[in-house]
């Protein structure tokens, strides 16, 4: 069951919900509408999954940056979110997809306990100017159904993420760093 508008904010009142910074005129009928934050990486040379991932972090000016066709994109949430009672969704929306960017197309699922700053994988179709702290896509909040674990009490791979955060994958590969 996805929550209303209404009953996100019921939720971020009595804690269930956490949303840092929460603005009430960011919700919407079933999502509360995040924001880009204010960087961006971009991955030096060839990706490898058995290796950590060499980059180059920029911060967005006021003014904007232009992405570019044909690079991938870290970016990261402005706001916080996390929930030990509700599982998230993070999508791009009509907005951002109107304008050619993909939005965070890998990984949309927070699991309850996720308490985090999202990092999002961002592509764009054709050049387009982006801000910091625009209206980048929408989160919603998902109920849940028989016992929950926390994802940040089991100590899980992106528990600690502060910030935009590259692959961990090469942790899990045999003969990669360790």
């Amino acid at each position: 069951m996805i929550l209303t508008g209404p009953a996100i904010a019921t939720a971020v009142a009595t804690g269930e919900i956490s949303i840092d910074p929460f603005e009430a005129d960011r919700l919407s009928p079933n999502a509360y509408d995040w924001r880009l934050g204010e960087t961006l990486r971009t991955c030096d040379g060839d990706l490898d999954a058995a290796r950590p991932t060499a980059f180059t972090e920029t911060t967005i000016p006021t003014a904007g940056t232009v992405l570019e066709p044909g690079v991938l994109y870290l970016g990261v949430t402005y706001e916080r979110t996390g929930s030990e009672t509700y599982a998230q969704m993070l999508n791009g929306d009509r907005t951002t997809g109107s304008l050619g960017i993909w939005v965070h197309v890998s990984a949309p699922l927070g699991h309850v306990g996720h308490a985090i700053r999202w990092t999002l994988e961002i592509r764009a179709t054709k050049p387009v100017r982006v801000y910091p702290r625009m209206t980048f896509g929408k989160l919603i909040f998902l109920a849940t159904a028989g016992n929950r674990a926390s994802y940040q009490r089991a100590g899980s791979k992106y528990a600690a993420t502060k910030g935009i955060d590259i692959s961990r994958l090469y942790t899990e590969l045999a003969g990669g760093p360790q």
